[in-house]
């Protein structure tokens, strides 16, 4: 009988050290690789943590730096510039508490190109504390949440990393619920032939001046894009150097630009912002107007530079042509 316990006791304490130990957290470094064998990155930004009790008062932005640190080790994850993404959220109006919406997440995401936000909150009940935090996927506005708990007296620095850790693991393995799957140009052209089928296609006129901020510019990737979705779609396109900008009816005038982000390795990331609007020549009404930041990332500077800025152009070509013809 006693042996017969002493072996229950033995498996018992086995298990309870498995379950123990897949509940902890690693801050391994990981990554994930595409077909190609090249690092798959995604733009993510992390909000300030919000305080929920006066008991942890101050520790939420203590949460979110040591999340920052953590998450800036992981080669898959580039994280957004933080002065960048205050200013974007002071413009926007919106709390820098780390209440977000998804609303709000998909449109600051997309404004600096970040694809995932990580915001939460700090909470402390009674003689535990609670870290919880929420990734929201700016193109798919899936919402999913990660949590680590400890005692009151417990130091928030390790909490934070034990969070850090579930946060890029869950990040990683559900890169595809939070990420929009990226659509090819043909998928997008095609799209948009249905919505502006059997409508008068105006005659139009591009230019988008461009700047890479540590690099001479070749030719206008922008530009370029836009243009190709135009003349696919059936629009006449009339060349800014050779035809008189009379003959146009809309004018597509604005302006790009990009600038070098932060190393990941031996790639280089680059940040490129577009904005366009569509302006009736004979009016000179402004019939749209919008903007699109994205970020890309290539061993090249300037080609990463290029498909950032083709990526936004594609994106604002998908918003604007349908609110252009009638």
């Amino acid at each position: 009988m006693k042996k017969c316990l002493s072996f229950i006791l033995i498996v018992f304490a086995v298990f309870a050290n498995v379950n123990l130990s897949a509940d902890v957290p690693t801050n391994t470094v990981s990554q994930v690789l595409d077909r190609k064998g090249n690092v798959v990155v995604y733009p993510v930004a992390v909000l300030p943590f919000q305080d929920r009790s006066q008991e942890v008062a101050g520790q939420g932005k203590i949460v979110a730096d040591i999340l920052f640190a953590n998450l800036a080790a992981n080669p898959s994850i580039l994280l957004v510039d933080r002065e960048n993404f205050e200013t974007v959220l002071k413009e926007q109006e919106l709390n820098l508490s780390g209440v977000v919406s998804s609303d709000q997440a998909v449109r600051v995401g997309n404004l600096i190109g970040a694809k995932m936000i990580v915001t939460g909150s700090v909470v402390r009940s009674d003689k535990t504390v609670y870290l919880i935090a929420k990734i929201i996927g700016t193109e798919t506005t899936q919402v999913l949440g990660v949590s680590e708990k400890g005692l009151a007296d417990d130091e928030i620095n390790e909490l934070a990393e034990k969070l850090a850790g579930k946060i890029s693991e869950t990040i990683l393995k559900d890169a595809p619920k939070l990420v929009a799957k990226p659509l090819t140009q043909d998928n997008r052209i095609n799209t948009l032939k249905e919505k502006i089928k059997d409508k008068t296609l105006p005659v139009i006129m591009i230019d988008i001046p461009e700047e890479h901020l540590s690099q001479r510019v070749v030719d206008p990737a922008a530009e370029t894009e836009f243009s190709v979705f135009c003349t696919e779609l059936g629009f006449t396109v009339l060349d800014k150097k050779t035809a008189e900008k009379s003959k146009a009816n809309l004018l597509f005038v604005g302006e790009a630009f990009s600038e070098r982000g932060m190393p990941i390795g031996n790639l280089v990331s680059v940040k490129a912002r577009v904005e366009l609007k569509a302006i009736d020549r004979e009016t000179g009404k402004i019939i749209v107007i919008d903007r699109q930041t994205m970020v890309a990332v290539d061993l090249a500077e300037t080609i990463a530079a290029k498909t950032a800025l083709q990526q936004a152009a594609a994106a604002l070509a998908e918003r604007i042509i349908p609110k252009i013809v009638k």
